[in-house]
């Protein structure tokens, strides 16, 4: 294997480890805005009003933090892939010497 080969192994695993942890922050966190909403509309006894405002409220927050972490997770990707097509070999060629300007006479 060469260095690169060997230095793309563990960026890989990380890779995964930050998609893996973030979905699983993302599911957490939107189970316990839904947990709140149904424990609030259970509370409510049945005030319609107040209903409706804690539920668009946690759609919300539920749809916000989904969103976010896509869209967050799609710039990435992207940005990774093109950080890795920029990366790829290039030859590096020496700046041809230059020449000083020949000098004017008056």
């Amino acid at each position: 294997m060469n260095q690169d080969q060997v230095r793309a192994i563990p960026e890989t695993e990380l890779e995964k480890d930050r998609a893996r942890y973030g979905l699983l922050a993302v599911v957490v966190s939107n189970l316990a805005i839904a947990g709140v909403a149904i424990f609030g509309v259970w509370r409510l006894d049945g005030d319609k009003s107040v209903i409706v405002g804690v539920l668009t409220a946690a759609f919300t927050a539920v749809s916000s933090m989904t969103t976010a972490y896509l869209g967050i997770k799609a710039v990435s990707n992207t940005a990774k892939s093109i950080a890795l097509r920029d990366a790829a070999p290039r030859q590096h060629t020496e700046p041809a010497a230059s020449t000083a300007p020949a000098q004017r006479t008056p």
